[in-house]
């Protein structure tokens, strides 16, 4: 009697699982509707695509803190406190720190704190902390006082790159611009150097990219770093030289897929962002 108790049992738990498979059974012929994926901003493409690219041509990748010193802003990127340049970078200082007054009764700029407005200081903290050669970029988020407006951002992207080495040249300095431009924008592009002044290097130069249609668009600054900044940086410029570059990311993103207004680009609006 048990056994046929036991027999029975099995059997209604059997159909009672074959009865619910059938219920669950896929119709694999019904077109089921693909979820939304989101993927990277067209910044962020344009970030990680540069450094592939330097990486490819024998960088290193170095970050550093957004909320500097002025030592680093700019004391030893050769702009002591009256230089003329401080004032093109309409910087934002913080209140982090009460800032002592000088011996003049001035603020002494020295201990102030403020947010980076380049990602140059990243090139003292590498020359300080690495024994050369030196082949570093320094990506990174920097910040200005400047109104929006279709080419600038007060909050912005800069890439920037740092050779130090034993007799480097302006010539090497051309050739790397001039291989970055064909790998990132295709070999279409050529590029050109044009004297300029920036008080970090010298010489100094701006670098531009030509266009398949002929027209040229400048896309950041270059040139052999300064003797004064390799100082800073605990180098003998006796012994080595380098060259130094920096231009925007989102400049690049924008002229990469040809975008006029580069405001749009943080506007929020998935209907422009999803095309990217």
């Amino acid at each position: 009697m048990q056994q046929a108790i036991d027999d029975r049992r099995a059997s209604l738990s059997s159909d009672e699982v074959a009865a619910r498979i059938a219920g669950e059974r896929l119709d694999l012929t019904e077109i089921m509707v693909r979820p939304a994926r989101g993927h990277a901003h067209l910044v962020t493409q344009a970030w990680e695509r540069l450094e592939d690219v330097f990486i490819g041509l024998g960088f290193q990748v170095a970050e550093g803190p957004e909320v500097e010193t002025d030592f680093y802003n700019f004391e030893a990127l050769n702009m002591p406190r009256s230089h003329p340049a401080r004032s093109g970078f309409d910087t934002l200082f913080t209140d982090y720190h009460q800032v002592p007054a000088a011996a003049d009764g001035e603020p002494d700029h020295d201990t102030a704190v403020l947010l980076r407005t380049h990602t140059s200081p990243v090139q003292i903290r590498v020359m300080q902390s690495i024994e050369p050669p030196i082949y570093m970029i320094m990506p990174g988020r920097v910040f200005r006082r400047d109104t929006p407006d279709a080419t600038h951002m007060p909050v912005f992207h800069q890439i920037e790159g740092l050779v130090i080495d034993r007799n480097i040249t302006m010539a090497h300095l051309a050739g790397t611009i001039d291989a970055f431009t064909k790998a990132f924008f295709g070999g279409e592009f050529t590029s050109r150097l044009r004297p300029n002044y920036f008080p970090f290097t010298e010489p100094s130069a701006e670098f531009d990219i030509q266009r398949p249609d002929g027209t040229w668009i400048e896309l950041g600054g270059c040139g052999m770093v300064h003797p004064n900044v390799l100082r800073a940086g605990g180098l003998d410029p006796e012994v080595w030289s380098g060259f130094a570059f920096g231009f925007g990311i989102d400049r690049m993103a924008r002229e990469r897929h040809g975008i006029d207004d580069i405001r749009d680009m943080y506007s929020n609006d998935i209907r422009f962002i999803e095309q990217f």
